[in-house]
């Protein structure tokens, strides 16, 4: 069985293709961004007319309708399920355990500047080191932990300002 796909069009529908089901597809490509594509015994003009490879969402116009997609592979899916999110790094000031495990080491204190990826601590789970970085550029608010320390999953470990 290959890798699934989770797609949500429009903030509102979601749908999960598995890799294969993906290759099976009746597509043709017309033209750079617009497609020719069968579906369920009927025909249908495609047109992709806005990108974003790297945040993975994509504006699909399908006939006349419009459709604001992203797409999530199982990695995409796993980072959220851990309570982790890469499109709200903006926003954290809590930095939380993503799984239960021990603290191997706290690279940072109270007060320190830390850029966006600066790691910031060690936490050991089923038997694998994890670095936590930081994600965004910020200052330590406060640290809650301590080499040694064993927490639990979606505990708070740093704050940040």
């Amino acid at each position: 069985m290959g890798q699934k796909y989770k797609l949500t069009a429009n903030d509102s529908f979601e749908f999960q293709f598995s890799r294969e089901e993906i290759d099976s597809l009746d597509v043709q490509e017309l033209s750079s961004g617009k497609f020719h594509l069968l579906s369920d015994h009927r025909s249908r003009m495609a047109e992709i007319p806005s990108s974003d490879f790297y945040r993975k969402t994509y504006s699909v116009k399908i006939n006349s309708n419009t459709y604001n997609i992203v797409i999530s592979d199982e990695l995409d899916i796993l980072i959220k399920e851990m309570g982790l999110s890469l499109g709200a790094e903006n926003m954290i000031s809590d930095i939380l355990a993503p799984m239960p495990g021990l603290i191997l080491s706290v690279n940072v204190k109270e007060g320190d500047t830390v850029k966006e990826g600066d790691y910031l601590l060690v936490l050991e789970a089923m038997k694998m080191e994890n670095t936590i970085v930081a994600p965004r550029d910020a200052i330590v608010k406060s640290v809650k932990v301590i080499k040694g320390d064993t927490v639990t999953k979606n505990q708070i470990v740093i704050e940040m300002e």
